[in-house]
């Protein structure tokens, strides 16, 4: 079986997983529950077990488990695997309770409207709280808890030795230091002569978990009536039953909660019974959405073929009647839908080091045989299935086809990601007929990077292996991203947090074996002009390649406003020939006594220019010359930014014949900028004022709940720089009209939804006293829900502040917040924040100039 603790877990296979105690990657098994034990009753059919009055959990299921990470940095991971199952058994540490990213896994599933089950794990621990987290369950994930086992504790508040099964009625003792196999039941009567507190509590627990189905299930309360109101009386298939047809409603609030030491493997087998009893099969699952040539439906009625008759039967116009009679009669002969092999979805791409690249897939419905050609709808390429397996984590076991409902692994596909629509079609064909070659199941949506880093090569030489991994791992996890920054050149991989990165680092390094290092991103500052230059004329007379070139032009800088409205072309001077806005920086040229004409072929030209020269060459040359100068600034040498530069350009002054070419007017034009921005920084006249540095700045989204908004709001306005553009509240404020309806709406629906937490019923905890049990929990549950209520955040702070922010808004949140950002703008730095990133600039320039001092050239990275 394993332990955690040891590293020699089934599920958590990898080098990295083992060392640090925790899932990294979801893992698939497949296996029975219960085994199979080769007698005829292993065949029984639900009809016949309901019949004997057995519950489902009698005779042998094949079970596809997926194991997914719980921490936050992997949540990619845990949305891919959602995506393709058909229940989920959350986990609860009995002493954390419910936890921030519990949170936001339940909100996940609640999206794919999965149903759940919860399991409260290490209650042989110090401080584990049962009652404590079934009332967290209510408050925190808003559903109403269905009690279905409670804790036993020797003695009332001794250790942890089993369970006491509410549905049942019956009590579940494993020996101390075995190794949970043997389990030991004892019927209600026989528990109120050895645990007399516990049976009492199972019997108000039982109370309990009746009037909640009650409440939820009409057919509960008419067998509730047959048992003449006996909470006791009512049998344990009626109650599995209507728990069952609570969990597959959809929008159901129940949740099943159940209870266990997995460490002593205590618990656990009632927790399967409790899977193949509640949780659906996937003929049981609501109809898997897929989209042809951009109609949604459901896989089944398409599979029915009442989709298409659908679409056949909308009104025809009377032109392409007879078109369509002729297509009907093609599709009675073959019926492109009942030639449909398989349809599946690849979740999960992973390269094995043995194997090759492994996909993952789930069949929603036929059957996925070897050697089948998968069409892939979303790439539409055609490749061959050459060997499928059944995973048993990372072993393996080869099968010729995996039927509808199952999970396995496809070896030998070059083309799929995570993500892709594959079908197979009968008769060997590399494309489907229409319309199933645009048959696509709900694609996986990928969530935006929040934390970056760089990564770079140890040498030019390696850059291209590098390159090579990063690609097989981004096919492995979508959710990691790479992108180059211009200014300084880096390769930025982007991921959920730092310890995905970290992670993506290892398996770069240790598997992929690229050697390059991780580090700090370069942040690119931008320099902008403060006041107007005073014009400029520079000449060019130089020999370029041989020839004498000689130009001139004369310029003026000044600052300029991107966001700003711009001049139209109305308040533009009579003789402007060109603008451009660039990179935040504008362009203008003006071009007096220069007489424009048009030949024949629409090209302008001019008398005043030389015979080699025309008016379009001239714009191009000026235009590439004063970019040239505006990419680096004169004082920080950073690019300028919020910029204008109006070069002048006057055939008279600036044009000497045959020696004026189009490479010398671009170089007069570089200077005649460059000399204007140094006039900028120079110590008279206007260029007193100099230059600023400018940063870009992010557009923030925060997503925090209301107990944490304060905190956060404080940390990024004033330690971090920025400014908060607007709270949720401020947005519902300005809404009017359907809007406001609309919003009241939803806050009714919220309302109505909120969870009592007075209501639910929790056994109390060892050590609980009296007074501080459920009556104090009453008093908090208003506090718990208000708190709870999530906020938005809308900010513009510093990127440089939001380096590693991820980290700290997670210590701040508790573990609740999240984040989104994009680049909105540069905005100009405050003299303070200026002075102290400049020496921080050149605290790092002493660095590398030491460092070159002594031999050492240091790479970007250092």
């Amino acid at each position: 079986m394993g332990e955690v603790d040891e590293g020699s877990t089934v599920t958590d296979f990898l080098p990295s997983e083992r060392a640090r105690g925790i899932t990294i990657q979801s893992a698939a098994i497949t296996f029975h529950w219960p085994p199979r034990t080769g007698a005829e009753s292993d065949n029984l059919s639900v009809q016949e077990l309901e019949s004997k009055g057995l519950p489902r959990s009698t005779v042998p299921h094949t079970i596809n488990l997926i194991d997914t990470p719980g921490h936050a940095d992997f949540t990619f991971e845990v949305l891919r695997s959602l995506r393709i199952l058909d229940g989920a058994v959350c986990i609860l540490d009995g002493v954390a309770g419910v936890e921030a990213q519990t949170e936001q896994v339940w909100r996940q599933a609640s999206t794919y409207n999965i149903p759940r089950i919860v399991y409260v794990n290490k209650l042989d621990r110090d401080g584990a709280a049962f009652g404590r987290t079934v009332r967290e369950v209510g408050s925190r994930l808003q559903g109403w808890p269905a009690v279905c086992q409670i804790p036993w504790f020797e003695g009332g508040n001794g250790r942890f030795t089993g369970v006491a099964d509410v549905v049942f009625l019956r009590g579940l003792l494993w020996k101390e230091g075995g190794d949970g196999k043997a389990v030991k039941a004892f019927d209600l009567q026989e528990l109120e002569a050895k645990e007399s507190q516990l049976a009492n509590e199972l019997k108000r627990a039982r109370t309990a978990l009746v009037e909640l189905l009650s409440e939820h299930d009409e057919t509960m309360v008419e067998k509730f009536l047959e048992c003449e109101e006996d909470h006791l009386a009512v049998s344990p298939l009626d109650i599995l039953q209507s728990l069952r047809k609570c969990l597959l409603r959809p929008g159901n609030k129940i949740i099943p909660i159940f209870a266990g030491a997995s460490f002593r493997n205590m618990g656990v087998q009632p927790l399967l019974d409790a899977v193949a009893n509640l949780l659906p099969s996937p003929p049981e699952c609501p109809d898997p959405e897929v989209s042809i040539g951009g109609t949604k439906g459901g896989l089944r009625r398409l599979l029915s073929g009442e989709w298409i008759v659908e679409q056949n039967q909308k009104a025809p116009s009377p032109a392409k009647t007879k078109q369509k009679k002729k297509a009907a009669a093609q599709a009675e002969e073959q019926n492109p839908i009942a030639n449909l092999e398989s349809c599946a979805l690849a979740f999960k791409v992973v390269n094995d080091a043995k194997r090759g690249v492994l996909v993952y897939v789930r069949v929603y419905s036929g059957t996925l045989n070897r050697s089948a050609l998968l069409y892939n709808t979303n790439l539409n390429v055609t490749e061959r299935a050459p060997r499928l397996f059944k995973m048993y984590a990372n072993d393996a076991v080869e099968v010729d086809s995996i039927p509808a409902g199952h999970i396995g692994v496809v070896v030998g596909l070059k083309h799929a990601r995570t993500g892709d629509t594959l079908i197979s079609y009968a008769g060997n064909k590399a494309t489907p007929p229409e319309p199933l070659n645009t048959l696509q199941l709900r694609p996986i949506d990928v969530p935006p990077p929040v934390f970056f880093a760089s990564i770079e090569p140890h040498s030019l030489s390696e850059e291209k292996n590098m390159q090579d991994a990063l690609a097989l791992l981004l096919r492995e996890d979508p959710s990691l991203h790479v992108t180059v920054d211009e200014d300084s050149g880096q390769t930025l991989l982007s991921g959920m947090g730092e310890l995905h990165l970290e992670i993506a680092r290892d398996r770069l390094v240790n598997d992929f074996k690229a050697k390059a290092s991780m580090g700090r991103i370069e942040i690119g500052y931008r320099e902008c002009a403060l006041s107007r230059s005073i014009p400029v004329t520079k000449m060019f007379d130089k020999e370029i390649a041989g020839r004498r070139g000689k130009a001139a032009c004369k310029a003026v800088v000044e600052p300029f406003d991107p966001q700003a409205e711009t001049e139209s072309s109305d308040s533009l001077p009579d003789d402007v020939i060109f603008v451009e806005t660039r990179d935040g920086n504008q362009v203008i040229i003006r071009a007096p006594n220069l007489q424009i004409e048009k030949d024949k072929k629409g090209v302008e030209l001019s008398p005043n220019l030389p015979p080699h020269l025309d008016v379009n060459a001239v714009r191009s040359a000026l235009y590439t010359g004063s970019l040239a100068a505006l990419a680096r600034g004169p004082q920080f040498s950073f690019p300028m930014h919020s910029t204008r530069v109006t070069l002048t350009f006057d055939p008279a002054e600036h044009v000497f014949g045959a020696d004026t070419s189009a490479s010398a007017m671009s170089a007069a034009a570089r200077l005649a900028t460059q000399d204007a921005l140094r006039e900028l920084t120079g110590s008279s006249g206007a260029g007193s004022a100099g230059t600023g540095l400018m940063e870009p700045v992010m557009n923030v989204v925060i997503s925090v709940d209301e107990a944490s908004l304060g905190a956060v709001v404080h940390d990024i306005s004033s330690a971090r720089g920025g400014h908060i553009v607007s709270l949720d509240e401020d947005a519902t404020a300005t809404s009017q009209g359907s809007d406001q309806q609309q919003q009241q709406q939803q806050q009714q629906e919220q309302e109505e939804e909120t969870i009592d937490v007075s209501k639910i019923y929790a056994p109390p905890d060892p050590y609980e006293l009296p007074s501080a049990g459920a009556s104090a929990h009453v008093e908090t549950s208003t506090t718990l829900s208000s708190a709870n209520q999530p906020r938005t955040i809308t900010a513009k702070v510093p990127l440089k502040e939001m380096v590693g922010y991820l980290k700290h808004l997670r210590s701040l949140t508790a573990g609740r917040g999240t984040f989104v950002m994009h680049v909105d703008r540069f905005e100009r730095m405050s003299p303070p924040r200026q002075k102290a990133v400049l020496a921080e600039l050149h605290k790092l320039y002493d660095m590398i100039d030491r460092s070159i001092d002594q031999g050492n050239m240091p790479t970007m990275l250092d």
